[in-house]
């Protein structure tokens, strides 16, 4: 199994893309903390996936990603109770719909601060306990890497979704940056641009039968995604199947830019 002895830390694992991908990491042998707001959908979360295994791979720590103080809390937690955090997924997301003349200030800023503001902490703080735990290494023993999950939107204005637009291009150069500022420590860091997925996020879209028909007429394989589909990019991301890839972004759009 890719990731046996692995700790793994996933946001917004509650469900969607970010429970997909606990699982996925949980199966092939990580020990996987789920981290989000809510409490109830983490302790589901957490015990369906250890209902998978004999002995316990999922744990929970719920916290605010945009807030700074509880971030450094969750440091303390993972270096008080695991000494070590080998990948780090970086999820939490989310979106309103409004046109930029309509989008009002508090709604940029939310949308701004759970989509990059939250990568930029979490990525800072225990990119942080990464990096320390690397550098105490004679050499770099342990595969150590951070995805980012961006956006299509990212590569393209989505209409009603500038402010997420605009923070999923910045999360797609950020990781560009830290890639080049962690690589000292051997820590590689990508980014995964999933198009239309079925989760929480596009569930009332998904119920909308013009919606469902501009994805297959605009995407090439003619369908939304399933997480689990991207959970299987960002597990090749953080193993070292892809030891050679740091500071890239992967696009799992189906085929939807090539419309």
């Amino acid at each position: 199994m890719r990731f046996t002895e692995t700790v793994a830390l996933i946001t917004g694992a509650g469900s969607g893309i970010g429970k997909a991908a606990a699982s996925r990491l949980a199966a092939e042998g990580a020990k996987v903390i789920l981290v989000g707001r809510t409490k109830s959908k983490l302790e589901a979360a957490a015990k369906e996936i250890n209902k998978a295994h004999k002995l316990p791979r999922a744990e929970i720590f719920s916290a605010d990603v945009t807030d700074e103080e509880d971030i450094k809390e969750l440091a303390d937690y993972v270096r008080e109770q695991f000494g070590d955090l080998h990948v780090l997924v970086n999820n939490a997301g989310g979106s309103v719909h409004s046109k930029i003349m309509d989008t009002s200030a508090s709604d940029w800023d939310f949308v701004q601060n759970t989509n990059l503001r939250s990568v930029f902490l979490v990525s800072k703080i225990l990119g942080d306990l990464m990096a320390n735990n690397a550098d105490k290494e004679k050499e770099h023993n342990h595969s150590r890497s951070i995805v980012n999950v961006a956006s299509l939107s990212g590569h393209q204005a989505g209409a009603h979704i500038p402010h997420y637009s605009a923070a999923k291009a910045g999360v797609i150069n950020f990781t560009r940056a830290l890639a080049l500022e962690l690589s000292p420590f051997g820590i590689r860091v990508n980014s995964v641009s999933p198009g239309f997925v079925e989760t929480p996020l596009t569930e009332e879209g998904l119920k909308n039968e013009q919606f469902v028909k501009a994805i297959r007429k605009n995407t090439a394989l003619k369908r939304a995604g399933r997480p689990e589909e991207i959970a299987s990019v960002i597990a090749f991301l953080a193993s070292q199947e892809a030891s050679y890839m740091t500071g890239s972004d992967v696009l799992v759009d189906g085929g939807w830019l090539i419309k």
